[in-house]
Parts: C-alpha cells; structure tokens; sequence
C-alpha cells in the first residue's frame, strides 16, 4: 500500500494554458546546437522544390537544453509511429510519393516534351 502511495505521488499532472498562443505554419527548421543548447529555428520555405539559392526568413526560434530536446525527440518518435500506424508509411522522397499518387489516381496528366510531365524538381 505505501509503495502505490509513493507511486502515485510521484505523479505529475501539467496543465498548460495555450488561450494565448499564435498558431503559425512551417515547412522549413533548422537545427543548430551549442555545447549545452539546441536551437530550432522554423520558417516558412514558399519554394521548397525550386534549385539555387533559397532565401528562407526563420519565424521562431525554440531554445531549449539536451533534456528537453530528448524528450521531445520522443515524444515527436511516439506521435508519427501512431501516425503511420494509423494513416500508413510517411513517405519524405518527394519523387516516390509523387509515384505513388499517380499510382493510385484514376487520372493520368498528359506527358509534355520527352521527359514526361515537369514541375517537381528536388
């Protein structure tokens, strides 16, 4: 009984008060780190596939200790394995899952000029 107890005490419940949080959309993070510091810096890309010289401006800037970067590494491992176990395999090779789309479409887009339809370029 003091074992469940001591268990139960040990227990922590956060409640995090979002009402005054702005919501904002990347598509773009990079990741840089001090000895003691990561820092994620999130942005918007409007060109994610174009070549050359992209000019990204970062939105938000997360720093945060190795601690709480671990347990976010976690957390984010949790939440996309639920993902894909729910939804199916999130596929990061832009040129399969365009493949794959028109595996599955009943539509098929005209070819243009000899290399077939143009526009994805990663």
């Amino acid at each position: 009984m003091a074992e469940q107890q001591a268990g139960e005490a040990q227990q922590t419940e956060v409640h995090v008060d979002d009402s005054s949080t702005m919501p904002s959309y990347s598509n773009f993070c990079r990741v840089t780190a001090t000895p003691e510091e990561v820092i994620l810096d999130f942005g918007l890309n409007p060109q994610p596939f174009a070549t050359g010289r992209q000019d990204v401006k970062a939105n938000q800037r997360i720093v945060m200790n190795f601690y709480t970067s671990k347990r976010l590494l976690t957390a984010l491992g949790m939440t996309i394995q639920r993902h894909e176990q729910t939804f199916g395999a999130i596929e990061l090779d832009v040129r399969r899952r365009a493949g794959s789309v028109q595996q599955h479409s009943s539509f098929t887009p005209p070819a243009r000029g000899p290399g077939g339809p143009q526009g994805v370029v990663e």
